[in-house]
């Protein structure tokens, strides 16, 4: 099993227009991290109050909601001063998907609009060769709330709806500085595309 880091790219952060709903979101992620839980309950914690904020019109802006026909493409909304967290929007036009990948911190992912589809894998060793085993597909609605934390947070995400879908991301990292969530680019499992 071959793995890589994602190479990143990080730009200079000029923070986003945002609206007063998405305001209120950063403070209650604010709240949540600051209680200084471990990774997993954080990220159950910050999955608590993003919620009710999924599919509010008021959310995000227009320009937050753009796509890209080449890629999915990923807002950077928010990253906390003290790189404790971050906040970006994902956007996915129909067929768009990531690679098969781990994280670098808890994360959380709320569908906003649409829905996302999403494969599950753990490593196995296989005489010595560690190996993916694909352990669930789930097809994540409207509404839904996924938490993780590192290890065992590996999977691929894509759009399999005729539609745009919006997802809210919110991870235990600057963004900002490190580019992208992604630790580990993984190779498909064989028979796998």
């Amino acid at each position: 099993m071959t793995t890589s880091t994602t190479p990143t790219t990080p730009t200079a952060f000029r923070a986003p227009r945002t609206t007063a709903r998405f305001d209120a979101l950063v403070t209650e992620v604010r709240a949540a991290v600051d209680l200084g839980l471990p990774p997993d309950l954080t990220a159950y914690q910050v999955g608590e109050r993003l919620a009710p904020h999924l599919g509010a019109p008021d959310l995000l802006t227009e320009e937050q909601r753009v796509g890209d026909p080449e890629c999915y493409r990923q807002h950077i909304l928010h990253a906390e001063h003290d790189g404790s967290f971050s906040i970006v929007a994902l956007v996915w036009l129909p067929g768009q998907r990531t690679s098969i990948h781990d994280h670098v911190s808890w994360g959380v992912a709320g569908v906003h609009e649409g829905q996302e589809s999403e494969t599950r894998y753990r490593l196995v060793s296989d005489g010595g060769r560690a190996r993916l085993v694909e352990t669930g597909n789930v097809v994540n609605p409207h509404g839904s709330v996924s938490a993780f934390a590192p290890p065992g947070d590996i999977h691929r995400v894509w759009n399999a709806c005729e539609g745009k879908a919006i997802s809210i991301h919110i991870y235990g990292a600057d963004i900002t500085r490190l580019g992208s969530s992604v630790r580990r680019v993984y190779e498909c499992p064989d028979g796998e595309r």
